[in-house]
């Protein structure tokens, strides 16, 4: 199994960041390697990523250490109850993406997206965001 893409920062820095230091571009690009997305691009301040693949739309990874499921919850009510890997999740579906948050502790959380560049392709984004999440999760730091 990959390890998980970090800062090059020894993780015994990170001891309040439930993530190890770990960096949302380089995790994508690892989890997107060999599967024709381009380079991923960080689209804030944040810890947040996004990459595009041509014909199908870009998948995106945000890093949250200080908002939790209840605050995900609070901007999204619509959202409905699933789990990634054991661990409390949510999702959300619009008409040209969907999003997974899921829990890494009380204030923090991890959110994967799919968007879909074409609508015919929609039914897809849930699917493909969900093992983006799964794929995410198993590089994180053990609970």
């Amino acid at each position: 199994m990959p390890s998980p893409a970090t800062s090059g920062k020894s993780t015994s820095a990170h001891t309040d960041d439930p993530f190890g230091g770990m960096v949302a571009c380089q995790v994508l690009d690892q989890l997107n390697a060999s599967q024709g997305f381009n380079p991923g691009d960080n689209i804030s301040h944040r810890n947040e990523c996004t990459a595009t693949k041509p014909g199908l739309g870009s998948n995106g990874l945000a890093l949250d250490p200080v908002q939790g499921l209840a605050e995900f919850r609070r901007t999204d009510p619509q959202a409905i109850d699933t789990n990634v890997s054991g661990r409390r999740a949510l999702q959300v579906q619009n008409p040209l993406d969907c999003t997974i948050a899921f829990e890494v502790s009380e204030h923090a959380r991890v959110l994967a997206q799919m968007a879909m560049s074409m609508p015919e392709r929609n039914a897809e984004a849930c699917p493909l965001a969900h093992d983006l999440a799964v794929r995410v999760e198993a590089l994180l730091p053990q609970r």
